[in-house]
Parts: C-alpha cells; structure tokens; sequence
C-alpha cells in the first residue's frame, strides 16, 4: 500500500488515515502486507509514526532524493489551471511515481492510497477476496470512485504505468493520464466512444461497495478546499460485537450523552467520554470468578480515531490471590489505543479487570471493542 503525503496549511489527516488502515489487521495480514509512507518533504517525520509498526517491518517511511525533481519553474500552462495548479499536480505526478517504482518488488500487488482517508473494516480480506474472483485480465481493480483512491495494480504492470506518467508528467493530473492509458491500450481509433468505454471498462474493474472515504477539507495544495465524499462508502463501523460474561461495569470518567460502557460491552454502541485524568478508571467486576483466557480492548474508531486511551494499564483481581496492595496485579498496557493478550493460567480465577489511567489526557476517550 502507498501513501504520498506532504505538509498541509492547515489539517494533516495522515495519523488518522494510518490509525484507520491499521485498526482492523491480524497480526497474519500485517506480515502480508506493507504500507509505505512517502513523504515528498525530507524530514518531515522520519521514523516517528506508530515506531513498532516501522520496527516490525509493516510499516516503511522513505523520501526522495533532493535531485529527484526538476525545475518546476516555468510549466507550461495547460487546461487553464494556474501557475501554482500546475506545479502541484506535475509534482504529484513525480511523487507517485516514485512510490510506485519502490513499492514495486515488494510484492504482487499495489494498493494507490491517500494520505486523508479512512477504509472500511475488513477492507483488507475484501480487496484480497475481490482479486481472486477476478476470471478475465484486468489493470486496474478499485475500491473507490475517487480519483486515484483505492486503486489496486499488479506489481508486473507497475514498471509500464509509471514509464507513461513520466512521459506526460507536466501535461496532465495523474487520474486523466492513468484513463488515456487505457485508451492507448485498448481504444481503436476507428471505432466510436462507445467501444471504446467498453474495452477500457474490461481493463478497469471497479467493485462496490467502496472500501475507502475521502475524509480530507484542506487540500495538499495551498488554498483548496475539497468536500468530495464516495456516495457508494456508506455508514462507518463504529463499535465491534462480542458476546462477554456478565459483569457489573463501572467507571469515573465522564459519560458523553448515551455513550455508556455497558452499550460497548453488550455490544450496542460505542463508549464516549470526556478527557480523562490521571487517576480515572474502568472496572469490569465478574458476577462470579471466571477463568479469562484472553483479552482485547480497542480505543477510538474510524469517526474518531484519535479519541483513544493513552498510558493505561490493565489489571486483573484474582479471585484467591492478594499480589498488590489493592489486590489488581498489571498485566498489560494500551499501545496505540489498543491492549490485546492473554492471561497467564497461574492467575487463576479473576473476579475483575480494571483499565488504570495513570496521566491526564488532552483528547476525549471512546471504548470501541471489549472481548473478554
């Protein structure tokens, strides 16, 4: 998967685009796939984004070269656009091509992403399921109708397509020249537009519904604002169902409106609330002692992927042993907003497990997953 990204005036989207890619993963998809940051800025961010991800190999941040562009001074003008527009989007043109020679050996298939959007739950296994149905020859296969969102190549192809945007790199934005070649593909000049939308119609495959939104306002281009939605994306997933053991659920931190935690625990809504401080807590007490096997609580959600609990802990009471002071013994931390893992069976029964913030927090708090 590739996404170019370069300093916005006034939002950047990229830490919420990559919360988003990477909230649904197995740790079995991660080592089948990897995400590659371009950053078209040298040193914008180095290695600083999600460092386990980078570290284990799913995740890779490069840059290009100083030298790697040419003079973008004097363009030529070309479908009225501006100065600046045109320096943009030969730029862009640059960056994605980039991206693609370098992603290329890394595996059978390229994934054209952005750096402000969000993707579906299982949009992973879908794109997956949706190649290997796919009986005829294909170039393009897309999960969005948004211009060059979403969009899957195969690797062999991607030394072609890229040869074709450096030849009219200055001519025309990235979207209008990946649809004139498939015309120089497929399109007989002798034959009317019809025929020809039907040729490149067998070469470009698109599948419904779409597996990414475009989130972003602010453009990459200074200036520009950009409302554009994929009507066919539909409603966001905002909460995950698991059937858990009763319990009496507690906490001290501030519910917003009817975002309760025994809606995210019965699996009915999400949990919301507001800041958390240092000190606050989410108990999950057990009607009687139980042996837990595993764990998994995820904070934030797609809407919100930001809103998630930082420098929490989570504590286990078992039911026959007084390890601490109060009796709750650590066993694992959130990273990323999410702590997954499971539970030695020499704890034995556990009568409650507790999530302990230990420092305030700027952002809101959303519980979007418990499975216990």
């Amino acid at each position: 998967m590739g996404i170019p990204t370069v300093k916005r005036e006034k939002q950047n989207y990229l830490m919420n685009t990559l919360h988003s890619l990477l909230y649904e993963l197995s740790e079995e998809q991660k080592n089948d796939c990897v995400i590659i940051i371009f950053v078209a800025e040298v040193g914008l961010y180095g290695n600083t984004l999600f460092p386990n991800e980078v570290e284990s190999g799913v995740l890779e941040v490069i840059s290009p070269p100083a030298y790697y562009y040419p003079d973008l001074s004097n363009l030529k003008k070309t479908f009225g656009d501006s100065e600046d527009r045109v320096r943009w989007r030969t730029k862009q043109n640059l960056d994605y091509s980039f991206l693609m020679l370098y992603a290329q050996p890394k595996g059978t298939f390229y994934l054209q992403l952005e750096d402000d959007i969000i993707a579906k739950p299982e949009y992973f296994h879908a794109i997956n399921n949706f190649a290997a149905k796919q009986s005829q020859e294909w170039m393009i296969l897309e999960f969005s109708q948004l211009g060059f969102i979403g969009k899957l190549f195969k690797s062999e192809d991607l030394p072609l397509i890229v040869e074709f945007f450096l030849m009219f790199h200055k001519d025309k934005p990235i979207d209008w020249l990946l649809d004139d070649l498939l015309w120089v593909k497929v399109c007989n000049p002798e034959k009317d537009s019809v025929h020809c939308q039907k040729e490149k119609a067998k070469l470009r495959i698109r599948a419904k519904p779409s597996l990414f939104q475009h989130v972003g306002i602010h453009s990459s281009l200074a200036g520009k604002i950009q409302n554009l939605k994929d009507k066919d994306f539909g409603n966001n997933v905002l909460y995950k169902v698991h059937k858990n053991p009763p319990a009496k659920l507690d906490t001290s931190l501030k519910i917003f409106q009817q975002h309760t935690l025994e809606n995210v625990y019965e699996g009915k809504d999400c949990f919301w609330a507001l800041a958390p401080m240092a000190g606050d807590y989410i108990s999950f007490t057990f009607s009687k002692p139980l042996k837990v096997e595993k764990y998994l609580f995820r904070s934030g959600n797609m809407e919100h992927p930001g809103d998630k609990l930082f420098n929490t802990t989570v504590e286990v009471l078992p039911a026959d042993v007084s390890s601490t002071k109060d009796g709750y013994l650590k066993i694992g931390t959130f990273e990323n907003g999410i702590s997954e893992g499971s539970i030695s069976l020499s704890v034995g029964k556990i009568q409650a497990i507790r999530l302990s913030i230990n420092s305030d927090s700027p952002v809101w708090a959303i519980l979007s997953e418990v499975s216990i």
